[in-house]
């Protein structure tokens, strides 16, 4: 994975004058998902991590409503902490939230998502505090821009992050590559000689590249046409996204996987339990062209692309 080079101290870095395309197409998306979940009333609301989330507060700060400053925003870590407090905001962690208590709405970005809403997190090294929060909202709200958005899990994005404490690295991995990843590796902090990034949980992030995940649908198709040997369990690589995200998380040393699977928070509070879920239940990309394209979970449970 490719990081910035470290900018000199002597070097005076000047904004651009003109928002870029993709920067434009990331602010859109934000104030979309902003008007259609934001609710100014709300106690508790999430803020995640990455470039996009800055333009989600920015949404909320252009509201202008007074009663925004009694809400609680909670971040998945230093970074998105730090944005909420630049804002004038007020923030809460996350072991602070009251037993029982949901956070109404959480936003955050995402690497990649794909047809069904299951998607990749962790490139900025937040993805613990980032399910954390997920899994505590009522529905997450995911703001991207019109890269992150593929059909399948590991089109475009190379890896998935995984959160591992560091005596277990070189368990983990060899497990990994058992499991059909390529080349997993730890991941560098922009400057090589300084070793591997931590977490905030003061932890390391291994990389671990796999073929592109199916969907559960792909499995069933494949079965409809007499296709039975696929099944999603790491035949010839293939795996299924829950699976894979399932086998991993079950390695020990692992705290984190940054495959978001399963529920959303909706389907979790429609069977009764006092949690969220890992997917969001609307992803709004910023599109080339200037539009928001906005897949979102239906009453069903299935997944449409509204534009």
């Amino acid at each position: 994975m490719d990081f910035p080079k470290p900018v000199s101290s002597a070097t005076t870095v000047s904004p651009p004058t003109q928002p870029s395309a993709i920067e434009s197409a990331k602010r859109a998306a934000a104030q979309l998902a902003v008007k259609e979940h934001f609710n100014p009333g709300a106690h508790y609301v999430g803020i995640g991590s990455g470039s996009t989330i800055v333009y989600v507060v920015e949404a909320i700060q252009e509201l202008k409503d007074p009663r925004i400053q009694n809400i609680h925003f909670v971040p998945t870590g230093y970074q998105s902490r730090q944005v909420i407090l630049r804002a004038g905001l007020k923030d809460l962690k996350f072991d602070s939230l009251p037993a029982d208590t949901l956070i109404e709405v959480a936003f955050d970005g995402a690497d990649e998502i794909d047809d069904d809403l299951n998607c990749i997190k962790g490139g900025g090294a937040c993805l613990y505090q980032e399910k954390l929060v997920a899994t505590r909202a009522s529905k997450f709200i995911c703001v991207a821009d019109h890269r992150k958005l593929q059909p399948r899990l590991l089109t475009n994005w190379p890896t998935i992050p995984i959160e591992v404490e560091p005596l277990a690295v070189t368990t983990v991995i060899s497990a990994l590559k058992r499991l059909g990843s390529s080349a997993p590796f730890v991941r560098e902090g922009h400057i090589q000689k300084a070793g591997p990034i931590k977490t905030d949980q003061d932890n390391f992030i291994i990389d671990a590249p796999f073929p592109s995940l199916l969907l559960y649908t792909d499995i069933e198709q494949a079965a409809k046409q007499g296709v039975k040997e696929l099944k999603g369990q790491g035949e010839d690589g293939q795996w299924e996204v829950q699976a894979l995200a399932k086998e991993i998380k079950a390695l020990e040393g692992v705290l984190s996987v940054g495959l978001f699977v399963g529920e959303n928070g909706l389907q979790a509070k429609a069977k009764g339990k006092i949690a969220g879920g890992q997917k969001p239940v609307a992803a709004y990309f910023g599109m080339e062209d200037g539009s928001v394209a906005v897949r979102v979970t239906q009453d069903d449970g299935t997944v449409v692309l509204r534009k």
